[in-house]
């Protein structure tokens, strides 16, 4: 077998994940194209193992340990970044990325209208619309409330 066809499929991996890391909303398609481009190079790393060890004398598999490392740590990123993706859409209740973007970028903490001049209500730190006024709107505040009950 040619060394072209592994890594003509392999670019074509890694063209599809870039795609999808570009061109996605949604935080786990964007982790799942992620995944893609990194099993397109494990694809190279092996193809290039074989290919490599057909002409030297010394079989090493030095591209097949690589690729096991590769897998166990996107395995790990995968986990992570799941968790954090999770955490992101119970406290926000959205995982598109756009609609995320206010909270990478700096606001004064103490502006109730954000940094676009539009109030966000239920977000951290903004007012919650609740008929119970006197409730605990955060977590740390249930928990005090709880502790002097």
């Amino acid at each position: 077998m040619h060394l072209a066809y592994p890594v003509v499929l392999s670019a074509l991996l890694f063209c599809t994940g870039l795609y999808g890391v570009l061109a996605r909303r949604n935080a786990i398609l964007v982790l799942m194209s992620v995944e893609l481009m990194l099993n397109a190079v494990n694809l190279n790393l092996v193809a290039f193992d074989v290919w490599l060890s057909k002409t030297a004398e010394e079989t090493l598999h030095s591209g097949q340990a690589l690729a096991l490392f590769t897998i166990a740590i996107a395995a790990a990123e995968i986990g992570i970044g799941l968790a954090i993706v999770l955490a992101v859409h119970r406290n926000r209740g959205t995982a598109d990325i756009d609609k995320l973007r206010d909270t990478a970028e700096g606001h004064d903490p103490d502006d109730p209208d954000g940094p676009d001049g539009a109030g966000s209500p239920g977000g951290p730190g903004g007012p919650v619309p609740d008929s119970d006024a006197d409730a605990p709107t955060t977590r740390a505040a249930v928990t005090k409330a709880e502790a002097t009950a």
